[in-house]
Formats: structure tokens, C-alpha cells, sequence
């Protein structure tokens, strides 16, 4: 047992001005405090260094940027590609695997040996990699990277290892799969083409072999320029020249002919037997026009030519529309006869796919549907019914249907909560889908052991909220609520939420959720709150508002030359209890336009009876005012506890508290009256030698700059997440290696996160709003000195003239050193790294809960850190993890019993609930941007503190329950994750993950218990890491298989007949072409090949990959194949000794034959 000894022999007086980097800066200041009994606290620490490691657990999706796909057709798995060289593999419900290349290159093409366990990436940078999927955490085994010539297209035939790879200078290539090595076998451009032909083909779009003979390769040159090859006799059987660009080839499955997707819209069909010109050319969606001539049309840039047995053959292909009709969505067109459906699709068109029963290309193909990805989505169409209705996903693709503009994660929630959340979102679910099962159905997945409810909440910008359940590392929506209903829709001629946002008004920016009581709260970025309950049946009911109104006075940007003092104030709503009124003239920004918005909210709540379905149903809302012409600032806090019955939210300007069980409104207070006398900082004061007209002066210039931006400052809070492009974040590389990875200043990266404005004065001077040049770099230097005195005039320029309410934390606590009992308390968190302490008197019977006003008031209680404060949490005298107070939930619209269903159950744990050795008290972690922090309680002692980063800062810091245990982790604005264990703060983990490349990461990174985290890594995706030992050891438990034995399906017998006179495809031996011993090894200047990750001894080792087994079963055939020669090598020997000796023998007989036995 480990024991940290701390004598409390109490606290000297603290200066208002003192250091309060020294761990004994936690007193109330000015307070002298008696000196408490000698304590002695023992807590047995489990957790070491060894119980954390790093690692990413899954993605989930949409893949962002998708390029290519591909599809086994006997695994039924399918690839897609990304722009930023991600390969997501997906087979049934929770098989989903995430891959990603090292070099970041954009995938152009996906191949896979089919029943094989193994994909061909081509990427960007114009490599090959072969990738064993024969493991659940795929790995690259082969890489081949082309350095003269650019890869275009790719094609595999089936069953074979040698892959053709076609370049942009029209070469043609083949690479042996196994060893991933080039052949000597070139097609060069200038032999494929006639002597003649005067210009470069251009690229090769399309390869692919003849379903009649392997022996014969089709070539497609974007030009129009088509050749069959003759692989055995290096010739062309024959050459066409067409007009029109080629985009894509297609085969009939006999071999006879082939169909031409081409750039004017037509498609052309091909017949073998006389290729000098098209048997057939169309023009799907040209019109014929007045004049006779065909309307022009846009660019088929794919088509697949299918049969089917019972019926005419399917002709799928994208684009082909004419250009009339300007704004038309994508299509899809399916020709099946002479009946054409045109499939609008909501996304452009990457890539399609028919999905065929058979993997023969000579057989006949019978499709049963069609893979279609979209930029932004992924649908398969039910080719089987005339009406091709749509497969329902299984895949958590639309988790961007709405930019993600926030998450929460909750692990371990009550096991009923997704049960019930299901239930109530299975309702309404969309109808019309294909009744078939999900054709994507391959790979194995069975639920762990290790697993428990996880749910994750994500905030949308359309003001939607949906709940995920994340139980076993998979994902599926359980219900979505839309936070818009609760409003009337904003019309654009007075509405003011179009001032604030003018697209999203009812964007999500932060949630608050309790799954015991079963209480949702939702910050919005019209500066709004709205309060849910849950309830299992529909209601009718009216939504109470209250309105707030919490600013600063616009004279209270303070201007260092000023010297009167004139605090900070706020006036509150209708319901609020008025802590005083102050007339002040007219703000400089607040015209006759603006004036007409001053005292109201941004949206306006609907006021009429509405009926809500089942689920959670909107009860509150609070919304904060216009004033002086200005909108509201940006809630930057919120926390509820049901078990109070109370709702505490902050901003820069201060902090309101407010009861929703009897819809009143407690506090509303500035920053700078909850310190009251306790203030430790010497506040700037106005001079009176300043004339009226220079101070107005500086207010209007300063104001105006604030209000002409305000409709940039609140977008720019989440615009990296709701615009799904990468490019407004890109950082320029000379400013990059700062450790906030390339934003110039602390504040700016905090204002783009949080959405509020936190000036300094040096920023009012600046030239532009939100400059952020040398000077924010220099006013940066200065903050990281951590100079908080408010002696000198240098000091309080550097100074933010507004102090946020950065965290809010209600428990039970100790309010002062004076008290001996636990007494319900909100700790405030400032941006100044001051945690003040709220005590509260709450009625405990039901009645008079619901009657009686609750009592609050600033204790004048102080602690101060290093940084704006991020996170609070309480332990107990043990180190065991203090859960808040709630109250068990109760549906209020239930039929039966209504009188028992009313009465309130609350479930309090007590701080002194445990304390058997320790007595008293309690342990407050407190955690800022810089350094964290542990309280004994009520003596208010820092115990221990640790200085996290010097160099960067805290974004994300919580306090989570791993290994039995709890710790402290933060995530840091230069990529690393920590942790660190309490009470003792020792440095558990330390890794550099991941660098802050953009605000998205900022803004939805989060921590929860049993070591998990997430955070948007993508527009749209979601990527969950864990940082626990424990996770990372069963996370290959709990992944799904990709790979699943199966007997590949044996091919058609084609009859005598018809394989006589259609010509035999099974002769060809392609080792015997392009072997080294026929072809020559390929020139090593042209491509290099690297070995895999685990390089060539980890080949040898792969026991269960594809080019293992592959490389091991033709090693024990040479083998065999040499003992049987040596035996028949052997036996000839023997044979020819038995002759000579059979020769021998006779020649002695024949001479001794006559002889008699004496003359022998």
C-alpha cells in the first residue's frame, strides 16, 4: 500500500496579490484560517504506467472523400477508397475494418483476389500494395512503387496472380501477386497501335481479359482507341478507332461483343466479327431537336453491360444527361429491355458496382444488385423487383446527414436506457425499403465478453440530436430528437437568428445529459437552453420560456488609461429576481436599426399547446437577450442535476442559475460580483481626467469591431465542423511549429473553439478584428509568464477584460473551512483560473421543493490555478470517484398511479457516505489548461499539483474510472494524451497521438470511463481510441474476421459443343508468358518493390495470409516436384545399371555357351 502523507497545519494568509503558483494558493484570499488537526490520508493508488497504452479501437462512418470501390462476390465484402489513402472494409453488421496508408495517397483503384483474403490498393503516388485480410487488423505485405510512369488503371483476372496495370504514356504492365515483382512482359503503346497512327493513344482507361479466351486482352486508351491483344503471339488481333473519348469497357459474357461508355453520352456496341464500326450506337437521354440534330449530353463515365438468364440483359451506367436542364441532380440510369428508370441520387456519383451471382466473367452474371457510392453516402439498389426499391443500411452512414457540431460519450449507462431509446426510435424509422436481406453479408463478428451499454450523443447543426448505441465497438442509431420544434421557424425579414447564423440557427453546441434521471439539455448557438424530459407516452403541453439577460455593460471594455471603477453588471428576465438596475446611455453600436432588438431572444418559442410523440419532450427554455444592438454572447457552460432540480449556465459575461422544477430564475450575476470582497485582482478603473467624447470614441471603435464580426465570431466557433472540406483548416507549414500546430495565439485558437470574444487590449488596437500577428504572438509570450498581478499598467494590458465561466460542477461540498457537513454546492470555473464556491439551501421535502425559493449566494470562497479551468470532479477520502447526486427517473405522463409517479426519488452519495478511517471532508480535482490541482475539503489545502504542459495546452481534461481505479486524462493542443492518477497526479501515460490540425478535433475530442475516447476525425467520421491496457489486449476479441473460408464456386460446364467452337479459356498458361524464365525479369529502374511492415522474415511467418500460403504451397510443390525427379533420376540409373548388367550377362553366356566346363 502506497500512503501520501500531508500534514495540515494550515494555511498562511493570502495576499490579493501573492504568487499563486505555490501549491498552498488555495485559500480563500485575505482569509486567515485556523489551523485544523493533524490528518494522515491513506489511499492505495493500483494504477501504473503498465495498465495505459494507446491505440485506435474502430471508425465509424461515412469515409470521407470516397474514390473507388470494389466487392468479393464469394466473401461478399466490400472496399472503399479514400481521397486521404483510407480503406474502409465492410461485411455483415459490426464487420468493419479501417486501414489507412502510410504515405496518405488518395486510393484511385481497389482490387480484390476474390475468395483469396487479399486486396490491391493503387494509390496516387503511383504504388501498388497488396494487403493481407486473412487478420483482423489488415496489413500491407507487398508494395511496388512505379517511378517513371503513372498508374491509371488496374485489372486482376480471376483465379490468376497476375495482375495487368495499365500507365497514363499507354504501356501496359503485369505484376506477379505473389512475389510483387514486375514481369519482363511489356505491351508498349507504340506496338499496340498501328506503324501509322500519327499520335499518343493517351492513357489506359480500361483492361480487361476476353470471357472467350484469357488469352486476349482488351485494351481502352482514352482517345478511343480500343486493341485486343493477343497475349501468346504479341499482336493485335484487331484495332478500332473511335471519335469519341472511352471512359469504360463493358463485356457481354459470351466474349462476342463489348459495350463503350463514351464523352459525348452514347454507348457503343462492339461485334468481334466486324469491328471497322459500332454494330450499335445510342443516345440513352439525347432528344432529338427541331433541327434534326441530337441535344448534346454529358459524359458517361461508366457503364456495365449484365445478362440474366429469365430475362433481358441490364445495362447500368452514370451521367448521360443532356445539358438543358441546368441543376439536375446525379443519376443512375438502369436499361433492363426497352424500360428505362432514371435514379436520382442526392450526391454525385464516385462509383458503381453490379453485384453478380457469379465470379466467372464467362458465365452468365444474373445480378441481384447495385452498389452506388456517392460522395457522401452509400446506397444498393435491389435489382431483383421492377420498382428497385433501396436496401436499408445496416452502417452508421449518416451520422453527417447534419454537420456533427458536438459529441458526448457515456459508458456503462444504465442497461434499460437503450432498450427504451430503441423502442421509441424504431418508430420512425423510414419505410419503403427492399425487404431482402443486406447483400453485404460477409465476415464473422460475435459480441465479446468485455463489452457494456455505451451510448454516444452528437449535436447536429440543424439543431438535431441523435443517440448512438456504441456497445461493443459497433454503432447504431437509437433515436433522433430535432431541437427546431420547440421554435418557430425564423422568417428572413425579422428574424434574428439569420443576424447571428444565417443557415443554422438551431445548431448544437453543447449537451448535458444524466441517463439515471433521464434529463437533456441542449446548448444552442443562439445563445439558447432547452430543457428535456424523457417520457414513454405522447403529451400535449406548453413550453415554459424564460428569457435572461447577461452582458456587461458596453463601458465595461476597459481601456488601460481609464481608471474609474465601474464593475461589470447584469440584469435578468421577467422571472428573475433583480439585483439591480442601471440606467446607461445609449451603446455606441445600438442604432435606430438595432435598437428595435435590444431585451428580445434570438428565436422565438412556440407559445400554443403542441402534442410531442414519445421520447423526450421539450420542457424549458432559456434563452439570453439582445442588448445595446448587440446579440448575446455565446454560452461557453452548462451543468443540471436533477436531483436540485437546478440548471447552472455561464459566458463571458457571467453566470445564471435556474430552478426548472419551479421555472424561476436563482442568480444571474456578472463574473465580477460573484467574487464580492474576495476579488483578487486589483480591477482597472476609469479616469476622470478622460473627456467623455475620447472614451466614447474608444467604446465605438472597439464595439463596432465586435458587432461588424459578430455573425463571423459565433460562425467561425464551429465552421470547421460543419463545412465538410478541409481546406478553410489547412495550416500554413512556416507557422506550424508552434505547439498549438500553427495558430498564433492561445486566445485565437480558444476563441475559434469556444465561440466567445475574450479580448485583451492590445487586440482592440489591432488594425482588423481578430488579427492575430506579432503582437497576439507576443501578447502569448506574456501569458505564458503567467503574471497575474494588477499592480503595473503592463500587466493589465495583457489582461482579458472579460472573465468566462469556463466549467460549472454542482455536488455536495463544503462551501467554507467553517462548515462540518456536506451542503449542495456549484463550483464556477473562470478563464482566469479562479474556481469559486456557490452554496445553496434547498427545500428536501417534495412540497415544499415545488413551493419554497431556493437559496444561493457567493460563499467568497477562492481557489486559483495556472489556466483557464476545464474540468472539476470530487473523491472521496478513499480516491473512490464521487458520482453527482440525481434523481431516479419518473415518467410524469404515466396513466397509472399518477400521485406515486410524482413524488420525487432522489439517490444522494454523500462525501462522508465512506469515510470510516478518514473522517470528514472530501478531495476536489481541479484541472486547467496548464497545470492540475487536488483540494482537501472543507480545509481548502492543495494536497498535490502537477504542472501538465508548459509548451502547449489543456483542451479536453476529465476525471474517468479505468482498471477499478480513476485517473485524470487530458487531451493537449499539441496531439498528446495524458494521463495522470489521483489523488497523486503522477504522469501515467504520455503520447504524442495526434496533432491538432483543425478545430473539428478540438471541439468533439472526449474522454469516458473504462478508457475510451472519441473524436470527429473527419467531416464524417468518428473515431474511437482507447488508452486502456486492458481494451487494447481484447480489442482482437472483439474485432470481426474479414476473412471467412469458403469453397469457391466451381465453374458452369460449357458442354463439348461449345467449348469447341467458342474456344477454350482453361489452356492458357500465363506463368509460361510472363514468367522470368519465358519474359525476363522487369527492369528494377521502373518500379521498386518494398516488402511489407513486417518484411520479408514477417512473410515467412504469416502463417495465415494469402501470399503465405500461397508462397509455402508452391515451395512444397518445387519441393515435391524435385524429390520426384531426384526418385526418377535415380531410377534411370538403376534401369541403365540393370541393362548393362542384363548386356554383361548375355555376352558371357553367349561365349561360354559352346564351351565345356573344364575349358571354362
Amino acid at each position: 500500500m502506497k500512503k501520501f502523507r500531508k500534514v495540515l497545519d494550515g494555511l498562511t494568509t493570502s495576499s490579493p496579490g501573492g504568487s499563486i503558483g505555490s501549491p498552498s494558493g488555495g485559500s480563500a484570499a485575505g482569509t486567515p484560517t485556523a489551523t485544523p488537526t493533524p490528518k494522515e490520508i491513506e489511499i492505495q493508488e493500483t494504477l501504473v504506467s503498465e495498465n495505459f497504452q494507446l491505440c485506435k479501437t474502430v471508425r465509424h462512418g461515412f469515409p470521407y472523400q470516397p474514390t473507388a470501390l470494389a466487392f468479393d462476390p464469394v466473401q461478399k465484402i466490400l472496399a472503399i477508397g479514400s481521397r486521404t489513402g483510407g480503406v474502409r472494409i465492410l461485411g455483415r453488421p459490426g464487420v468493419d475494418c479501417y486501414c489507412q496508408h502510410e504515405s496518405g495517397a488518395a486510393v484511385l483503384q481497389l482490387q480484390f483476389l476474390i475468395n483469396e483474403g487479399a486486396l490491391v490498393t493503387a494509390c496516387a503516388d503511383d504504388t501498388l500494395h497488396l494487403w493481407n485480410l486473412r487478420q483482423r487488423r489488415p496489413a500491407v505485405l507487398h508494395s511496388l512503387k512505379f517511378n517513371r510512369e503513372r498508374i491509371t488503371f488496374c485489372h486482376l483476372p480471376f483465379q490468376s496472380k497476375w495482375l495487368y496495370v495499365g500507365t497514363e504514356r499507354g504501356n501496359t504492365h503485369i505484376v506477379n501477386i505473389e512475389s510483387f515483382i514486375l514481369s519482363g512482359y511489356v505491351i508498349m503503346w507504340n506496338k499496340a497501335i498501328e506503324l501509322s497512327t500519327k499520335t499518343h493513344p493517351g492513357p489506359v482507361v480500361h483492361l480487361s481479359d476476353s470471357p472467350k479466351d484469357e488469352g486476349k486482352l482488351l485494351i481502352g486508351f482514352e482517345s478511343g482507341t480500343i486493341v485486343q491483344w493477343d497475349l501468346r503471339l504479341k499482336k493485335a488481333d484487331f484495332r478500332i478507332y473511335y471519335d469519341e473519348a472511352i471512359h469504360s469497357v463493358s463485356w457481354h459474357h459470351e466474349g462476342k461483343q463489348f459495350m463503350c461508355s463514351h464523352s459525348d453520352g452514347s454507348l457503343s456496341i462492339w461485334n468481334l466479327r466486324n469491328t471497322t464500326k459500332p454494330f450499335q450506337v445510342t443516345f440513352p437521354h439525347g432528344k432529338i431537336q427541331k433541327d434534326g440534330r441530337k441535344e448534346s449530353c454529358k459524359p458517361i463515365l461508366k457503364v456495365e453491360y449484365k445478362t440474366s438468364r429469365n430475362s433481358e440483359p441490364f445495362v447500368i451506367f452514370s451521367g448521360g444527361l443532356s445539358y438543358d436542364k441546368a441543376g439536375r441532380r446525379p443519376t443512375l440510369t438502369i436499361m433492363h429491355g426497352k424500360a428505362i428508370t432514371v435514379l436520382e441520387m442526392d450526391y454525385p456519383i464516385v462509383e458503381f458496382m453490379a453485384l453478380c451471382e457469379t465470379p466467372y466473367n464467362n458465365e452468365v452474371q444474373e445480378p441481384y444488385a447495385v452498389v452506388v457510392l456517392l460522395e457522401k453516402d452509400l446506397i444498393v439498389v435491389d435489382l431483383t423487383q421492377s420498382n428497385f426499391p433501396v436496401f436499408e443500411n445496416p452502417y452508421p452512414m449518416d451520422i453527417h446527414e447534419s454537420p456533427v457540431t458536438c459529441t458526448a460519450y457515456f459508458a456503462d449507462c444504465p442497461p434499460d436506457i437503450i432498450p427504451i431509446l430503441y423502442s421509441i426510435g424504431v418508430k420512425h424509422k423510414k419505410t419503403g425499403y427492399s425487404q431482402k436481406e443486406w447483400p453485404v453479408g460477409g465476415g464473422t463478428w460475435t459480441l465479446g465478453s468485455h463489452t457494456y451499454p455505451e451510448i454516444i450523443i452528437t449535436g447536429h447543426a440543424d439543431g438535431s440530436i441523435k443517440f448512438w448505441d456504441a456497445s461493443a465497438i459497433t454503432l447504431q442509431m437509437l433515436y433522433k430528437l430535432k431541437t427546431s420544434k420547440a421554435f418557430l421557424k425564423p422568417k428572413p425579414s425579422e428574424g434574428r437568428a439569420a443576424d447571428l447564423v444565417e443557415d443554422d440557427p438551431f445548431a448544437i453546441q453543447m449537451v448535458s445529459w444524466c441517463p439515471q434521471s433521464r434529463i437533456f439539455c441542449v446548448v444552442g448557438i443562439s445563445a439558447h437552453i432547452i430543457l428535456y424530459r424523457f417520457s414513454k407516452y405522447e403529451a400535449n403541453t406548453q413550453i415554459v420560456s424564460l428569457e435572461v439577460r447577461l452582458r456587461c455593460e458596453a463601458e465595461d471594455v476597459i481601456s488601460p488609461s481609464e481608471n474609474e471603477n465601474n464593475p461589470c453588471f447584469t440584469e435578468s428576465g421577467s422571472h428573475s429576481p433583480q439585483p439591480h438596475h442601471h440606467q446607461h446611455a445609449a451603446s455606441p453600436g445600438s442604432g435606430t436599426t438595432e435598437g428595435n432588438k435590444d431585451s428580445n431572444p434570438c428565436l422565438k418559442v412556440k407559445d400554443r399547446m403542441v402534442r410531442v410523440p414519445p421520447g423526450y419532450q421539450a420542457e424549458l427554455v432559456i434563452q439570453l437577450l439582445w442588448a445595446d444592438g448587440e446579440p448575446p454572447q455565446q454560452i461557453t457552460s452548462l451543468d443540471v442535476n436533477s436531483a436540485y432540480g437546478l440548471l447552472a449556465f455561464g459566458n463571458c459575461n457571467g453566470l445564471a442559475v435556474v430552478d426548472y422544477l419551479q421555472k424561476t430564475i436563482l442568480l444571474c450575476m456578472s463574473t465580477l460580483d460573484l467574487y464580492g470582497a474576495a476579488d483578487p485582482y486589483q480591477r482597472l478603473t476609469r479616469s476622470p481626467r478622460r473627456n467623455r467624447q475620447s472614451t466614447s470614441e474608444f467604446c465605438m471603435r472597439g464595439l463596432s469591431n465586435l458587432y461588424s464580426d459578430s455573425k463571423k465570431r459565433i460562425r467561425t466557433s464551429y465552421q470547421s465542423l460543419t463545412e465538410l472540406s478541409d481546406n478553410q483548416q489547412s495550416i500554413d507549414t512556416d507557422r506550424s511549429k508552434s505547439p498549438t500546430s500553427g495558430y498564433a495565439s492561445r486566445r485565437a485558437m480558444l476563441q475559434q473553439l469556444h465561440g466567445v470574444a475574450m479580448y485583451s487590449h492590445d487586440e482592440h488596437h489591432a488594425t482588423a478584428p481578430y488579427c492575430w500577428s506579432e503582437r497576439a504572438a507576443a501578447t502569448e509570450s506574456r501569458e505564458n509568464s503567467f503574471s497575474r498581478s494588477r499592480s503595473s499598467s503592463v500587466s493589465s494590458i495583457d489582461r482579458d477584460t472579460k472573465e468566462a465561466v469556463t466549467t460549472l460542477q454542482f455536488g455536495e461540498s463544503y462551501a467554507r473551512k467553517s462548515d462540518t457537513l456536506p451542503t449542495p454546492c456549484l463550483w464556477v470555473g473562470t478563464s482566469l483560473g479562479m474556481v469559486l464556491l456557490i452554496p445553496m439551501s434547498i427545500p428536501t421535502d417534495h412540497e415544499e421543493r415545488m413551493e419554497e425559493p431556493v437559496t444561493i449566494g457567493p460563499s467568497g470562497t477562492v481557489l486559483m490555478l495556472k489556466g483557464s479551468v476545464l474540468r472539476i470532479s470530487f473523491l472521496d477520502c478513499m480516491g473512490a470517484l464521487i458520482q453527482s447526486p440525481y434523481e431516479v427517473w419518473r415518467d410524469l405522463n404515466a396513466h397509472e398511479d399518477p400521485d406515486r409517479m410524482r413524488r420525487r426519488k432522489l439517490v444522494h452519495i454523500s462525501p462522508s457516505s465512506s469515510q470510516h478511517t478518514c473522517g470528514e471532508g472530501h478531495l476536489a480535482v481541479v484541472c486547467s489548461e496548464k497545470q492540475a490541482k487536488v483540494f482537501l475539503m472543507p480545509s481548502q489545502s492543495c494536497l498535490f499539483v502537477h504542472n501538465i504542459t508548459e509548451s502547449s495546452f489543456v483542451l479536453r481534461a476529465d476525471v474517468v474510472s479505468v482498471c477499478n481505479s480513476v485517473c485524470l486524462a487530458c487531451f493537449c493542443a499539441n496531439g498528446h494524451v495524458m494521463t495522470l492518477s489521483l489523488p497523486s497526479l503522477r504522469p501515467l501515460l504520455d503520447v504524442n497521438y495526434l496533432p491538432l490540425a483543425d478545430m473539428r478535433i478540438a471541439r468533439t475530442f472526449c474522454f469516458t470511463h473504462g478508457g475510451q475516447a472519441l473524436y470527429l476525425s473527419s467531416p464524417t467520421e468518428i473515431q474511437r481510441i482507447t488508452y486502456s491496457q486492458e481494451m487494447c489486449d481484447n480489442l482482437q476479441e472483439m474485432l470481426g474476421e474479414l476473412f471467412t473460408p469458403i469453397e469457391t464456386p466451381e465453374a458452369q460446364n460449357r458442354g463439348f459443343l461449345k467449348g469447341f467452337f467458342g474456344g477454350n479459356s482453361h489452356n492458357f498458361d500465363r506463368e509460361e508468358l510472363f514468367g522470368e524464365a519465358a519474359a525476363g525479369k522487369g527492369s528494377r529502374s521502373l518500379a521498386q518493390h518494398i516488402p511489407g511492415q513486417a518484411g520479408m522474415e514477417g512473410m515467412k511467418v504469416a502463417a495465415c495470409g494469402v501470399v503465405g500460403d500461397l508462397a509455402r504451397a508452391r515451395i512444397a510443390l518445387d519441393e515435391r516436384g524435385q524429390r520426384l525427379g531426384e526418385l526418377e533420376e535415380r531410377t534411370a540409373l538403376m534401369m541403365t545399371s540393370a541393362e548393362t548388367f542384363s548386356k554383361h550377362a548375355h555376352e558371357v553366356m553367349l561365349k561360354c555357351k559352346d564351351k565345356k566346363w573344364y575349358q571354362l
